[in-house]
């Protein structure tokens, strides 16, 4: 755990020098100039809609741990599992979100192999809902379905390594041919299995449609941020921004997409949203820690709260009996033990 904060503060100061090189460039008295007459209550209202978006995506992991069959996980703890991957929000893809498997793992006896996938059917349904962000926000200016055409094709490729089983079926026996190898090949193995029953067309459509409101809710937050500077940028072309600037910080292996969102943001504003340079740096700056920020602190709170509720949680002690019972799940996805 101690190495997981390290990273997190090494990230979080990347971030501060990074805003404030934002901040010279725009020019600070600009930006002082634009918070001293920003209505802050939007702000407020902007933390509330990124809560309401983890409250969508938290029924995203009901329905995928619903559909793998793991059963007996109480809501409330399950709620916390889920935020505790907030943690490392910050790390590339977000793929470190697949740490609350491993949470839910020591926690409640499921294996992590058979849940990891949930992280990348999460994050697949989450591009699909963005790129149909852009495509809504797009109706705002010229050019702006461009972007939506790219992402749809990455979608789509993606959608195609996961469901084709030639691909996997190759990796494995790759991994069974090495000694050092075979032992990856059973997890492999498992992990694709759950991979394709989350990644089913039908199994899209629920979670898309729940990533979409979720999302649209920052997007919101964006706009909301804006008017509380009164830039007067239009609504479609905030949630264009924030979806595009989301999608390019997802696609590129930086930390929480830091400097690609922040700059795209920024410039759209500012070149396409006629928004000033002095709100539109502050306008990118409370939207990142309203939207970015603060889900690394809700995923402390709810680490801390599971570090109470299971005081053998992160440590190399035995958990309490209750967190030690398997909790029930099956041996196919989707069909129970029994």
């Amino acid at each position: 755990m101690t190495r997981t904060l390290r990273r997190v503060l090494a990230v979080m100061l990347v971030g501060v020098v990074l805003y404030g090189l934002f901040v010279l460039y725009a020019g600070y008295r600009e930006i002082g100039a634009s918070l001293a007459r920003y209505r802050w209550w939007t702000f407020a209202a902007a933390l509330g809609l990124a809560t309401v978006n983890y409250g969508f995506r938290f029924l995203k992991w009901e329905y995928y741990l619903g559909l793998l069959g793991v059963r007996g996980v109480r809501k409330p703890d399950s709620l916390l599992v889920f935020l505790s991957g907030f943690v490392l929000t910050v790390t590339p893809g977000k793929v470190g979100e697949v740490f609350k498997s491993a949470v839910l793992s020591q926690t409640h006896g499921v294996p992590a192999a058979r849940t990891a996938p949930i992280v990348v059917a999460e994050r697949l349904t989450d591009v699909i809902a963005i790129i149909i962000l852009i495509v809504i926000g797009s109706a705002g200016f010229a050019g702006g379905l461009h972007w939506a055409v790219v992402g749809t094709g990455f979608v789509l490729l993606g959608l195609t390594f996961i469901l084709w089983r030639a691909p996997g079926q190759w990796a494995l026996r790759w991994l069974e041919r090495g000694p050092r190898r075979q032992r990856f090949a059973p997890k492999l193995a498992e992990a694709l299995e759950s991979l394709r029953l989350l990644a089913r067309p039908s199994s899209l459509l629920v979670p898309t449609a729940l990533s979409v409101v979720g999302w649209g809710c920052e997007g919101v937050a964006m706009y909301v941020i804006l008017t509380g500077f009164d830039s007067g940028a239009p609504f479609a072309v905030a949630v264009f921004f924030y979806a595009t600037a989301t999608l390019a910080g997802a696609i590129v292996p930086l930390p929480g997409g830091l400097g690609v969102t922040e700059t795209i943001m920024q410039e759209g504003l500012v070149l396409l949203g006629g928004v000033a340079q002095g709100p539109a740096t502050a306008s990118m700056i409370l939207t990142r820690f309203a939207t970015l920020w603060w889900a690394v602190v809700v995923g402390f709170v709810a680490l801390a709260v599971l570090k109470a509720r299971f005081p053998g949680f992160l440590r190399d002690q035995a958990l309490p009996e209750q967190a030690r019972r398997p909790t029930q799940a099956t041996d196919e996805p989707g069909q129970p033990i029994g």
